[in-house]
């Protein structure tokens, strides 16, 4: 009668020729997770430093406003108050919207930083990581060949 063969000695040598490295699992999500924790912080403060624009804008443009509400003595006044309310609104504008530009300018330019430093160390982890699986599967390929 024909003896079956155990695939369960075969099977643990063939896993055990191409091991998992868990190290280099373990430090790409511990590098993810660092990215991902200074991406966070650069757009929080982005968005901190736009909400405090957004908020002086608002006083400064009420406080004007309460300006134009003042009742004048002539009618050629509200229009001059009109007027200036007017004039400011637009320069405070301008103002505020190359404040929101500064902003996103410099989020987007650490962003690029952010990413292109990761990207090296993704690149230059991976490459740590398949040269030790190459020189892993070469050992278990010259002991299973010894074998």
């Amino acid at each position: 009668m024909a003896k079956t063969q155990d695939f369960t000695a075969i099977m643990k040598d063939m896993m055990g020729a191409f091991p998992v490295d868990t190290k280099a699992v373990e430090d790409a999500f511990k590098t993810q997770a660092a990215l991902n924790e200074k991406l966070t912080t650069a757009a929080l403060s982005a968005a901190e430093k736009s909400s405090e624009i957004s908020s002086k804008w608002t006083k400064d443009t009420l406080t004007k406003l309460s300006d134009v509400s003042k009742v004048k003595d002539e009618p050629a006044d509200y229009a001059k108050a009109l007027s200036d309310f007017a004039s400011a609104s637009a320069e405070t504008a301008a103002e505020n919207m190359a404040a929101f530009a500064e902003i996103a300018k410099k989020l987007q330019t650490e962003t690029v930083e952010l990413l292109m430093a990761a990207g090296k160390d993704m690149t230059e982890e991976a490459s740590a990581a398949v040269q030790k699986a190459a020189k892993d599967a070469t050992a278990a390929a010259k002991k299973a060949a010894a074998k």
